[in-house]
């Protein structure tokens, strides 16, 4: 059987016809639309949970680091007296120092004071970004210090430098009035400071907990506390 007679090889092929360039100009359009949704949902949905989780990672590494500094300052407060600030070293911190800082005992805020009145002038190492916005202390000393939102941290009263390497003094974010942690600031995870100077990032539990020894952190059972439930200040 004969073949169609084929045209020379340097003829140009024919224009395509209008059903050829409609399904060409539709396939443009829906390769666009299809880039366009997938940029909208990185937009919308992906790229804010990434920034949101590279700013938790980035306010939890900043609160460890505080952390650290804050233990630096609560032993070398505890060389000068004897024991972390609680309500005994009150009266000695206001007579060896003649502050006016408002020295109380209801807080974290109150007893941090004492820090700042003796060994540091640094308010910032109270503070941790636990709501996302970025507002900073404002690093007024006097009557106006650490006031309420200036601190993040709950501290342990009652403890000193002889107490267990494993005990948890100062820790990151404790829910007021509870055993429980927030899970939101730092995605998940709690800071905790211990007595043998680690600071460390711990995971929280769906319920709010976060378990060492297989008991609440807080828990009177766990051994450090040695059978007699913590004395927990709250930051205001």
């Amino acid at each position: 059987m004969d073949l169609p007679p084929q045209p020379p090889p340097d003829v140009p092929a024919p224009p395509p016809g209008p059903e050829a360039i409609r399904s060409r100009k539709i396939m443009r359009w829906i390769l666009l639309v299809g880039s366009l949704s997938i940029l909208y949902l990185l937009a919308i949905r992906i790229l804010p949970v990434a920034m949101a989780r590279a700013n938790a990672g980035h306010y939890k590494d900043q609160a460890v680091r505080n952390l650290r500094q804050i233990g630096l300052m609560i032993f070398l407060f505890d060389e000068e007296y004897g024991r972390f600030p609680d309500a005994t070293t009150i009266t000695t911190v206001q007579a060896a120092t003649g502050t006016t800082l408002a020295l109380g005992n209801s807080s974290s805020n109150d007893l941090f004071r004492q820090l700042l009145a003796t060994v540091t002038a640094n308010e910032m190492i109270f503070w941790a970004d636990l709501s996302g916005n970025g507002r900073y202390p404002n690093g007024v000393r006097g009557p106006d210090a650490l006031v309420p939102g200036e601190c993040a941290f709950t501290y342990i009263a009652g403890l000193d430098s002889n107490d267990a390497g494993e005990t948890p003094v100062v820790m990151a974010p404790v829910i007021r009035g509870t055993w429980k942690f927030d899970p939101k600031p730092f995605k998940g995870q709690a800071v905790v400071l211990f007595l043998d100077s680690s600071a460390t990032a711990l995971t929280i539990e769906e319920n709010g907990d976060v378990i060492l020894n297989g008991m609440n952190l807080f828990d009177p059972r766990q051994p450090f506390w040695r059978g007699k439930a913590p004395d927990i200040k709250y930051p205001e």
